[in-house]
């Protein structure tokens, strides 16, 4: 399975990317050893993921979130909170 995801850092910014373990990701994330814009912004919780069969739909739907608006983003992560689910 691949995944998209948004993480919310903790000075409230969005941070979007693409995965094949969002568990794993998401731990590498908060050990400091994720993307260099997480890092000084830790810790990071995950606020939206999308699933996908392919990893080039995942990286589309990535690209596409990339360059949404604020906005736009917060839409996504207030329309299908996952603060109460957990990832399996």
């Amino acid at each position: 399975m691949n995944y998209t995801y948004i993480l919310e850092c903790s000075d409230g910014t969005y941070y979007t990317g693409w995965t094949i373990d969002i568990k794993k990701r998401l731990k590498i994330h908060n050990d400091g050893k994720g993307a260099k814009y997480t890092r000084s912004r830790l810790p990071v919780k995950l606020a939206y993921y999308e699933t996908f069969e392919t990893k080039e739909e995942a990286m589309r739907r990535e690209w596409q979130i990339k360059h949404m608006t604020r906005k736009e983003k917060e839409e996504l992560v207030i329309n299908n909170s996952l603060y109460t689910q957990d990832v399996s």
